[in-house]
């Protein structure tokens, strides 16, 4: 336990198995020793998280508010805050991946343009997939690990399902594109003045 631990406390980004697995054996039943982990950590501000295809210790939610007191909105991380916009389209690839940069126009009915495009690859959130069997054979976007870990999903399939937010009226392209939502789509020259942030946009979703 105290192995598995002190790996996972020392690493900058969720452990996988195969490293712990080096650690402890690969006879080791790493799930009984991670539940060992997690029952210590009862009651206190942190806890033990699958995430991102690893675990990580991670601050627990109810500390949030004393966290953003303390260091600000991005927790002292430091990662560029996203605008409406682009954490909207970083959704739509999220749940419609691999997808083209022209698809995700098409669903806005506004072109998505390459500097949004490169804003989202440079926070590292999305890569290249596949090339579209689409005439010209477009790049795809899918999201990464990065995008995993960020928002606390160990896998895809953590995602809320689409059907069911829309059936419950939470998410539809209509709210997507209702007010100005889609204003900064085609590039704006000043994006420090668009509202709104990947967190406050997405966590209603997963959480």
């Amino acid at each position: 336990m105290g192995r598995v631990e002190a790996v996972i406390f020392a690493a900058s980004k969720p452990v996988p198995r195969e490293t712990l697995a080096r650690v402890v054996g690969r006879s080791c039943n790493l799930e009984l020793v991670i539940d060992d982990i997690r029952a210590e950590l009862t009651g206190r501000p942190y806890e033990l998280v699958a995430v991102a295809g690893g675990w990580q210790h991670r601050t627990k939610k109810i500390f949030g508010d004393a966290i953003r007191a303390a260091f600000g909105q991005q927790g002292g991380q430091g990662e560029k805050e996203l605008s409406q916009s682009e954490a909207l389209v970083l959704m739509c690839i999220a749940y419609f991946q691999p997808i083209t940069r022209g698809e995700l126009s098409s669903f806005f009915g506004k072109e998505v343009s390459r500097d949004l495009i490169g804003v989202l690859r440079g926070q590292d959130l999305i890569a290249s997939g596949p090339r579209s069997p689409q005439p010209k054979a477009p790049y795809t976007y899918v999201t990464t690990k990065t995008f995993l870990s960020q928002f606390g999903l160990d896998t895809l399939r953590q995602l809320p399902d689409f059907e069911a937010l829309e059936d419950a009226g939470l998410l539809s392209k209509e709210k997507l594109l209702a007010g100005d939502i889609v204003t900064g789509l085609a590039g704006r020259e000043n994006r420090d003045e668009e509202e709104g942030s990947v967190t406050e946009v997405m966590e209603v979703e997963i959480s």
